[in-house]
């Protein structure tokens, strides 16, 4: 019994190395590198001391307990309450039985969060942040579009997935932006985001933009989107009137961080 207990914590530890350095690691290609079957490193990963996780195939390094992941959030990022303002607001827009595409984004793992977890859902994302915290809800029923990971934004694309988005329809689509613009419109600053962007606004009936305040009038190299594209733009935040000003067209909803 030591025996197999130290194994575990060998391959354990030889997996949370190469996750490190190479982001999700494929459980078949795991289970080869460590001369194990897959059974194997799904039993390893499902311990509960295991500091990974096992989603879709893939080895992930395990989610944070919430209070850890606020503190760190605040920590690194001085725009988390207005992003976790209008992701509560956003998410009294869903309803039960809903079909929701999830965006990849910080933004947007504020509002996973926010989702009621005992109200049945059908959630598509492509985020790895993203699905683990929904893969833990009994009554979400969770679909990760896979493809070629990306560590930037933590998400994966590939044709494939593209496809089957494509041809898939939802009810709601939640999108993330770096930037938005009044004439140009909605952009992000990476270009693999934009076709899977683009795909979840055509298969939805509803299309909502979650951003904070200081996305507002900024620009970023990847556009996808014009404005009138959305429904309802939420805006974590109180802008300068003169910002709201440029915006005064569009449907915009916006949403104050609660006092402690």
């Amino acid at each position: 019994m030591r025996k197999t207990a130290g194994a575990r914590v060998l391959r354990l530890s030889r997996m949370q190395e190469l996750v490190e350095a190479r982001g999700p690691l494929p459980i078949n290609e795991a289970a080869q590198l460590l001369d194990v079957t897959a059974m194997t490193i799904r039993r390893d990963l499902a311990a509960a001391d295991s500091p990974l996780t096992a989603l879709g195939g893939y080895v992930l390094a395990a989610t944070l307990p919430s209070g850890d992941r606020y503190s760190l959030d605040e920590a690194s990022d001085q725009h988390a309450a207005h992003k976790r303002a209008a992701c509560q607001r956003a998410a009294e827009w869903v309803h039960a039985h809903d079909s929701l595409f999830i965006d990849c984004g910080t933004t947007m793992v504020h509002f996973a969060e926010a989702l009621p977890p005992d109200v049945p859902l059908s959630v598509v994302c492509y985020s790895t942040n993203i699905a683990s915290i929904l893969s833990r809800r009994p009554n979400t029923q969770l679909m990760l579009l896979g493809g070629l990971y990306h560590p930037s934004s933590a998400s994966f694309l590939s044709d494939e997935g593209l496809h089957y988005l494509n041809r898939l329809g939802v009810s709601k689509a939640f999108i993330s932006a770096g930037g938005l613009d009044s004439e140009r419109g909605a952009s992000c600053s990476n270009f693999h985001e934009v076709p899977v962007k683009q795909a979840a606004i055509r298969s939805a009936s509803e299309t909502f933009l979650v951003v904070d305040e200081s996305k507002l009038g900024l620009l970023r190299p990847a556009f996808f989107s014009p404005l009138d594209a959305f429904a309802h733009i939420v805006v974590g935040g109180a802008p300068a009137p003169s910002l709201r000003k440029q915006f005064k067209d569009f449907p915009m909803t916006f949403a104050q961080p609660v006092a402690a």
